[in-house]
């Protein structure tokens, strides 16, 4: 099978990430880069290693999907997404867009609608679905090994927050960074979450809160069985980056993210455990995950579907997000709405 040419549109810092991985990865020929900043885009494309795959730089988005590329990743801005997610399904090629499918779930329903209408090969990167801890414990829950669960916990914490003005657009925290969480509870537990109880708090820079978002926030989960699930987040860690799940079972329970790099110290005498240092980024945390990620595509590209996250399953765990968010500002528990019934997104 010949080597892909691969397009990928925004080169910021997830976006240069992916570029690396895709010179990188077994089965790629060519990548062609296209970003609204010419000169970015041209900086990105020299630092990229002269040992990969041949690199080339388009003009546009236009030019790009013209060059006769086999695939596209995504990982420009939000408000981006839907106009080229529809560009890469009208080229008729598959497309890996960076989460969300749009800013917002009702950008996102046209979106699926007109995937589906045109048979379009579309997924969104949840790339926690490629990190070795998070696969375990699916296949450990799967196998029927933990029982049934009585009580999930995850954990998202950052280690400091991101620039305020970056804050100020990202939809809230919890469409930020619990929506992976959200996302993982569906795929793991073959559940879905119907309603969500949010709490927040404000306790570092006070411009966080007027920019109308909290620094720390926790989501109680109801999922359609009655299992609880409990979703915390900040953007202060000062022990690391953390992003840990704790599956609770009748017959067992298993911790992803229970490692030598786990940004917790233990308060027990003579315990030395975890003794590592702590991942600093998300980048370095799913560094590897990432990297499978990109290699799940290609398999894609060449006709071989794995576990990538289908689009309808992404707005899912957004409206998740929407209901914790809602929840977040009124105070009161919030019903999780299904997606409409010819879009329904199945758990799996």
């Amino acid at each position: 099978m010949p080597d892909l040419h691969l397009g990928l549109v925004g080169v910021g810092r997830i976006g240069a990430m992916h570029a690396a991985n895709i010179v990188a990865t077994p089965g790629v020929g060519t990548l062609t880069l296209a970003d609204a900043d010419p000169a970015r885009v041209r900086a990105v494309a020299a630092a990229l290693p002269g040992d990969g795959a041949g690199v080339a730089v388009a003009d546009d988005v236009d030019a790009l999907v013209r060059s006769g590329i086999d695939g596209l990743v995504v990982a420009a801005g939000t408000a981006a997404h839907p106009e080229l997610i529809r560009a890469g399904v009208e080229a008729g090629i598959p497309v890996l867009c960076e989460k969300p499918v749009a800013p917002d779930v009702a950008l996102s329903l046209p979106v699926l609608e007109h995937v589906a209408a045109r048979g379009g090969v579309v997924r969104i990167g949840h790339q926690r679905r490629h990190d070795p801890g998070y696969r375990e414990a699916k296949r450990a829950f799967d196998a029927g090994e933990l029982g049934w669960l009585h009580a999930v916990r995850a954990v998202t914490c950052d280690a400091t927050p991101p620039a305020v003005e970056f804050i100020a657009t990202s939809g809230g925290l919890f469409r930020d960074c619990s929506v992976h969480d959200f996302d993982v509870l569906r795929w793991i537990t073959g559940r879905e979450v119907v309603q969500v109880y949010a709490r927040g708090s404000n306790n570092g820079d006070p411009e966080i809160g007027r920019v109308g978002d909290v620094d720390s926030a926790l989501a109680v989960c109801t999922l359609d069985d009655g299992t609880l699930a409990v979703v915390t987040a900040s953007r202060y860690n000062g022990a690391g980056h953390d992003v840990r799940l704790e599956l609770q079972g009748s017959r067992g329970t298993l911790v992803v993210g229970m490692d030598e790099a786990m940004a917790a110290r233990s308060a027990e005498p003579g315990v030395a455990f975890p003794a590592g240092p702590p991942h600093a980024t998300f980048a370095e945390r799913f560094a590897g995950a990432y990297r499978a990620e990109v290699a799940a595509f290609v398999d894609l590209v060449n006709g071989v579907d794995g576990d990538l996250c289908h689009p309808r399953d992404a707005v899912a765990a957004s409206l998740v997000a929407d209901a914790a968010q809602e929840s977040l500002v009124t105070g009161v528990p919030v019903a999780v709405p299904p997606l409409p019934a010819p879009l329904a997104a199945p758990v799996a």
